[in-house]
């Protein structure tokens, strides 16, 4: 029996859909007493939907690390600045100010990307947990790139499939609108160019998905600089179309899980002066993509 057959073969959580065919919000469940069969169908419910919601959740450090281990093994941060002290899988979102230094990183995952790209193996899937709030502004917006995909004309579709990507970390850090950093020699070694399919197959489901991003792509082999950032570019403003995202807008306890390898995302400004947002971020290791 493959995978996808064994998904569905599971017990179905009770579920709303996040946006048409993309993302389930999964309901009545509690993560914190949630016993381990549960949590195997909440990840389960996540490999068939490419996103999942679970709102008025009360998470320690501990059981949120925990929650991420049912998906695989949690994935470090680069940047280890701004991780939780004793859970180095956690990393702060914030703007918050404790006795004059951040406590976490500030407008951080602006701008359409999928993380950890510039790595052989990037992340299978981000967990975002919402601490604190603002009123408005701070969505996260996540576009299903397999329908962006499905849409496409098949003849542009063999156009793309054989393209491969060039991701560079060193590129996207001395070029990104915030926070940019030049990197000591080690971080250099640690985090070498690397190439990437352009259209990525999901193992879990056979399904193909546009998989450009901004800020660490930097361009694609065999294509000149210009031409292949101008199509980097228009592939990402195609699959970005409303019709194709899903806006989550925050309320405090939510725990928000997103595919990496079917999906882009990107955070929103909100008004710092006036409101604190405070989120706690993990990763979840991934393979390499074909």
């Amino acid at each position: 029996m493959n995978m996808r057959a064994t998904l569905e073969a599971s017990t179905p959580l009770k579920t709303v859909k996040l946006k048409d065919n993309f993302g389930a919000c999964i309901v009545d469940v509690d993560l914190a007493s949630a016993s381990p069969e549960m949590l195997a169908n909440v990840v389960q419910t996540f490999h068939l939907h490419g996103a999942i919601l679970l709102r008025g959740q009360k998470l320690s450090p501990e059981q949120l690390v925990n929650f991420a281990r049912q998906f695989g093994e949690p994935e470090g941060h680069t940047i280890k600045e701004h991780t939780m002290a004793g859970y180095p899988e956690i990393y702060l979102l914030s703007n918050r100010v404790v006795d004059g230094k951040p406590i976490g990183s500030h407008n951080d995952g602006v701008g359409w990307h999928t993380d950890y790209s510039y790595k052989e193996k990037p992340v299978m899937c981000t967990m975002l947990y919402s601490v604190a709030v603002p009123e408005e502004g701070a969505d996260t917006l996540l576009a299903d790139m397999c329908a962006a995909y499905d849409t496409l004309p098949e003849e542009r579709r063999r156009q793309l499939d054989p393209l491969v990507v060039h991701h560079s970390y060193q590129y996207f850090m001395a070029t990104r609108q915030y926070g940019r950093r030049e990197l000591s020699e080690q971080m250099k070694t640690e985090n070498p160019d690397v190439l990437h399919p352009l259209i990525r197959t999901h193992p879990a489901n056979g399904r193909k998905a546009l998989w450009p991003s901004t800020g660490t792509v930097r361009g694609i082999l065999g294509m000149p600089e210009a031409e292949a950032m101008a199509l980097v570019n228009e592939l990402v403003e195609y699959g970005t179309q409303e019709r194709f995202v899903y806006r989550h807008k925050w309320q405090v306890g939510d725990v928000l899980v997103w595919d990496n390898r079917c999906t882009l995302h990107t955070g929103s400004l909100f008004d710092d002066k006036k409101y604190i947002r405070e989120m706690h971020r993990l990763w979840v290791r991934g393979d390499k993509p074909f």
